[in-house]
């Protein structure tokens, strides 16, 4: 009866070249990260040689096509990202920093955060009492003093006040050092209770300084109609700076 070789059912794996080992025909080893299958038996022929080999799968090339990235990232924190023309390495930025996109077509960045960052707090119970019976605002008191680190800096103030008056309604605003800061708004009226304490109310207000000088802010009072008497009683201050 005949006999057929049919020569390797399967792939048969060798494991790296070695210059010193016979290769029958479907065997398959690897060199350079690259594996190669035998086509025609040999001893000692490299696997660059087609006549005995054909290449199986190539290896990429490190730091390129994410095979390979431990050439590309050198230190703990490291990024990679892919500019326009392969992958790359963004070191690690410093404390506080966060990542920024410049949009489509641009690398990412290290860079210090948007605004809304609260960068220091200020506060103070003013126990002064004070009153006016004029129609032109009067402040008292020591009021809340801070000082921006940045001129682009927001101050937000609130102010927690008790009012008094005799008879109309009293209004009540805030001051940054000698200027009222709603002077182009309209001015808070709170009460118009006449002969008694009203309840606690909230002063609340972003002002847009442009100064890194030392600030004070303080509650203002007016009364409606000359004569009568409005009051201010015992505000408590907190400033907030917040970073642009």
């Amino acid at each position: 009866m005949a006999t057929v070789n049919l020569g390797a059912i399967k792939f048969n794996w060798k494991g790296a070249y070695s210059n010193s080992t016979a290769y029958a025909v479907d065997d398959v080893v690897s060199s350079g990260g690259s594996s190669y299958v035998c086509i025609l038996a040999s001893q000692g022929n490299a696997v660059s040689n087609g006549t005995y080999w054909n290449i199986m799968s190539s290896a990429g090339t490190n730091g390129t096509d994410g095979t390979d990235l431990t050439t590309t990232l050198t230190t703990q924190g490291d990024l990679v990202y892919r500019d326009g023309s392969g992958l790359q390495r963004l070191g690690a930025g410093t404390a506080g920093q966060a990542l920024l996109t410049g949009g489509a077509g641009a690398n990412p960045s290290w860079g210090d955060a948007g605004g809304g960052k609260v960068l220091q707090a200020v506060s103070f119970f003013d126990s002064a009492v004070y009153n006016t019976s004029g129609t032109t605002y009067v402040t008292g008191g020591t009021g809340v003093t801070i000082t921006p680190s940045d001129t682009s800096s927001k101050i937000l103030i609130m102010a927690t006040v008790t009012g008094e008056i005799n008879s109309g309604r009293g209004y009540y605003t805030i001051f940054r050092n000698s200027t009222n800061v709603r002077s182009s708004g309209t001015d808070y009226l709170v009460s118009n209770q006449v002969g008694g304490i009203n309840n606690p109310f909230s002063l609340i207000y972003l002002d847009t300084p442009s100064s890194t000088s030392a600030l004070t802010y303080k509650v203002a009072c007016r009364s409606q109609n000359s004569g009568d008497t409005t009051n201010v009683v015992i505000p408590t201050y907190i400033a907030l700076e917040i970073g642009a």
